[in-house]
């Protein structure tokens, strides 16, 4: 789902619901929070909610609400639960979140180790979501600003997911687009770590995950989560044999930084020095090897060597 009614999404799991009226308490002291509503006919667009003003002289806002129920991960079916299924199409539950997002994040979730058992006792769940088609009057201009600038919103959606995380019945922090699952601890640690290098919290926004390939010894490492920062994900096949997993995250998460500073600049058929002291060559994807479906940057090495048989058309 691309960026349209809303422009980013994080959801904080909880251990048990939830008041709007406690949320709005843990918020106001750092945040001024406007139009309490504890109502709600339609849980999958909308639970009891409030919103927060950002950049409010483009119809920008933040809305909070409380779903109470778990994160729906299968986002419904169209004959089952229209309803659902509507709500996700329509990008309700943030852009860029498909199908299994959580199930994954918990899978590849490096940095949190606890996060298969935190996410299955989860009950309930708070979106906070960016939005600029509040109080649009001219319905044809653009959804999203002329000046719209990804980062700052993604800075913002997580530094109130933090302040929501000290609430009892927090358990952690989920960004559905980027597959990324971290405690309150990990939050900190990133957020200041920002305010101290400006080094950016990417690990809180785009995972890097690793997958064994049919292939003996090869794998697939990817990132998941660029395109809320407007830049493509990229993915990495290689002989573990011969190159360091271990560099080649690096090498996946410096470029997703070089992407996030400058913007889509790596075209096709460009090369760079990678891993393994040898230069590798990007080919532009339009749907990479694993999901969830979206355009990704595919890394290859020029050293000459043959690459198995199904791998050979990327």
């Amino acid at each position: 789902m691309a960026k349209g009614l809303f422009a980013q999404g994080v959801t904080v799991l909880l251990s048990e619901s939830v008041s709007i009226h406690k949320i709005k308490e843990a918020l106001e002291q750092k945040y001024d929070v406007m139009n309490v509503n504890k109502s709600s006919e339609k849980w999958e667009f909308s639970g009891p909610s409030c919103m927060i003003a950002y950049r409010p002289e483009v119809h920008g806002f933040i809305t909070i609400d409380i779903i109470d129920r778990s994160w729906p991960d299968h986002m419904g079916d169209p004959k089952e639960e229209p309803m659902l299924f509507g709500a996700w199409t329509m990008g309700h539950f943030g852009p860029h979140t498909y199908p299994g997002n959580l199930e994954r994040a918990s899978l590849q979730a490096w940095e949190f180790p606890d996060a298969k058992a935190t996410i299955d006792s989860h009950v309930a769940c708070i979106r906070i979501r960016v939005t600029y088609a509040a109080g649009r009057v001219d319905e044809e201009a653009p959804i999203l600003p002329e000046d719209y600038d990804s980062f700052p919103e993604l800075l913002q959606v997580t530094a109130i997911a933090r302040e929501l995380l000290r609430l009892p019945e927090a358990i952690c922090y989920f960004n559905p687009g980027g597959e990324t699952l971290a405690s309150d601890d990990l939050i900190d640690e990133l957020l200041e770590r920002y305010e101290e290098t400006n080094l950016a919290p990417m690990e809180l926004w785009s995972n890097i995950r690793m997958f064994n390939l049919p292939q003996e010894n090869w794998l697939l490492m990817d990132t998941v989560g660029m395109q809320q920062l407007d830049v493509q994900d990229q993915e990495i096949v290689f002989d573990r044999n011969l190159y360091d997993p271990n560099e080649a995250a690096d090498f996946l998460r410096n470029i997703a930084n070089y992407l996030m500073q400058n913007g889509p600049v790596i075209e096709d058929g460009d090369t760079i020095d990678g891993i393994g002291g040898v230069n590798w060559q990007v080919s532009i994807s339009d749907d990479g090897l694993s999901q969830p479906p979206r355009e990704v940057l595919h890394w290859s090495a020029l050293d000459g060597k043959e690459r198995p048989e199904g791998l050979l058309q990327q």
